[in-house]
């Protein structure tokens, strides 16, 4: 039996209970105001018997709760028991995990870290530019200059790919401009130069970046370049969601992944960014970091930190067939923590009325 089964069984013995006591409590006011007291009947009789059935499955202990409410009725208690029972019922279905698209997932409480929603999210898997988060990570903490600037090279260049770029070789931007457009609009060349003038060069920040997965926690990670081009850059959708909690404390990584667009002037060219992650400008969501990524091994995937009905919700999605199976796994995931907090919301209500 599932967590989400047994946390029904409880809830619908509860009412059961909650039930049973107001059918019992109510003849006693009665008896006390010197009102006729009345022969019990057949309805109460069954609740007092059902009452001492051992529920064996969810089906039955939905049929046990209302009658229990129904019972509760006869003698004045209806109200306050039909609301637990609406509660019990309606925290039934947001029990039920959304159907995903992405191959795996990972959701969880950014804060208390409860586990939400997970699928597949220990399976180890090509992750592409969702690396980027963790290139962007490393810069951030070694605290250098954001002003200094830096020259596109050969070196840059997609080897893995062959994709291209509009920073053209010989391109000048600051450490901070490629930092931007690699979190924001996921620009390979920028990301790959962060790299490269890194203290030590690529080779040391790649052994950086394996040691940071370390420090985190990360035990399925593994990294061999900053871009996400190459297909040896591994993790998992858990190991993922530990990244996200790490970079959501820096403010500069908040603002870069969530900016809405950015210019930089390349030659006479001035080339304008835009974010890779069209959420970010939808005013029903409130994100405070995010990162997308995509080759034809990993597929489309993307994480993101967001405020969702009141909690701060880490989602990682891995392996969706295509951008629009990426986003409406996300809404799915949305929905389903808003209803999950309004069935609490309302089963709180309900006991408080009782």
């Amino acid at each position: 039996m599932t967590h989400g089964k047994l946390q029904w069984l409880r809830r619908a013995t509860a009412v059961l209970s909650f039930g049973v006591t107001l059918s019992l409590m109510a003849p006693l006011s009665l008896m006390a105001a010197n009102a006729p007291v009345k022969k019990k009947s057949v309805t109460e009789q069954t609740v007092k018997a059902r009452a001492k059935v051992k529920v064996k499955a969810v089906g039955k202990a939905r049929r046990v709760a209302v009658i229990a409410a129904k019972s509760a009725t006869v003698v004045g208690g209806g109200l306050v028991a039909a609301s637990a029972v609406n509660a019990v019922d309606r925290k039934s279905d947001a029990d039920e995990q959304p159907k995903l698209s992405a191959n795996a997932v990972f959701v969880m409480d950014q804060n208390s870290r409860e586990v939400l929603v997970s699928k597949n999210d220990k399976v180890v898997m090509p992750i592409a530019s969702l690396t980027k988060l963790m290139t962007g990570l490393l810069v951030a903490d070694a605290k250098l200059a954001l002003d200094e600037e830096i020259t596109i090279t050969e070196d840059d260049l997609d080897i893995y790919k062959g994709t291209g770029s509009r920073l053209s070789v010989g391109t000048r931007l600051t450490r901070g401009e490629a930092m931007h457009l690699a979190l924001m609009s996921s620009e390979n060349r920028a990301a790959h130069a962060l790299g490269r003038t890194y203290p030590g060069g690529v080779a040391n920040f790649v052994r950086l970046m394996n040691a940071k997965a370390v420090e985190l926690g990360m035990r399925d990670t593994r990294y061999v370049e900053p871009t996400g081009l190459s297909v040896e850059n591994r993790s998992s959708a858990r190991d993922l969601a530990l990244l996200v909690a790490a970079a959501y404390q820096r403010p500069l990584l908040r603002e870069f992944s969530t900016s809405q667009g950015y210019s930089v002037e390349s030659g006479r060219r001035v080339l304008q960014y835009h974010n890779s992650n069209r959420l970010t400008a939808d005013p029903k969501w409130d994100i405070g970091l995010q990162k997308t990524g995509y080759i034809s091994e990993a597929g489309r995937c993307m994480v993101m930190s967001a405020k969702l009905a009141g909690r701060q919700v880490i989602m990682v999605f891995l392996d969706a067939a295509d951008k629009s199976a990426r986003i409406g796994d996300a809404q799915r995931v949305r929905r389903y923590v808003e209803s999950v907090a309004s069935a609490d919301a309302l089963e709180r209500l309900a006991w408080r009325r009782g």
